[in-house]
């Protein structure tokens, strides 16, 4: 007599490696979502702090653009604050926001785990920034 597996058992293994693959692929989506994230973060305090450095020897915020193919520094002349500003890490869907008044700014990002928003109503190119930071931390 042959021993070998039924069909129904069969199934039922691959219904369970189904699953475990489809819990993987979705724990992988959301890990990289808040590393993204994590770099947005990180991103923008760098610009921040090349912003207040710029503003301490200067005694106003510059006008920079951001966009995903520019390689723009933050610099006076003189000195450079940020050789590169970073982009977006989804720069074709995303992109970081910056506006200033010369007294006080406004730079965003957009979250992808975050639901939050920003105080001020600001658009981070494919969605609205829900997240943003000024001179004094998060707005």
């Amino acid at each position: 007599m042959k021993k070998s597996f039924t069909l129904i058992e069969i199934l039922v293994v691959a219904t369970i490696i189904g699953l475990l693959a489809a819990a993987a692929v979705v724990s992988y989506s959301q890990i990289m979502k808040q590393a993204r994230d994590g770099v947005r973060k990180t991103d923008l305090e760098q610009i921040r702090a090349a912003l207040e450095m710029y503003r301490s020897a200067n005694d106003y915020y510059p006008s920079i653009s951001i966009s995903c193919n520019s390689n723009t520094a933050i610099s006076d002349g003189t000195s450079t604050y940020l050789s590169k500003i970073p982009t977006d890490p989804k720069c074709g869907i995303y992109s970081y926001f910056y506006s200033t008044t010369g007294t006080d700014y406004t730079l965003g990002a957009y979250l992808e785990g975050s639901t939050s928003t920003c105080a001020v109503s600001v658009n981070c190119k494919g969605a609205g920034c829900n997240y943003c930071i000024g001179p004094y931390g998060e707005k």
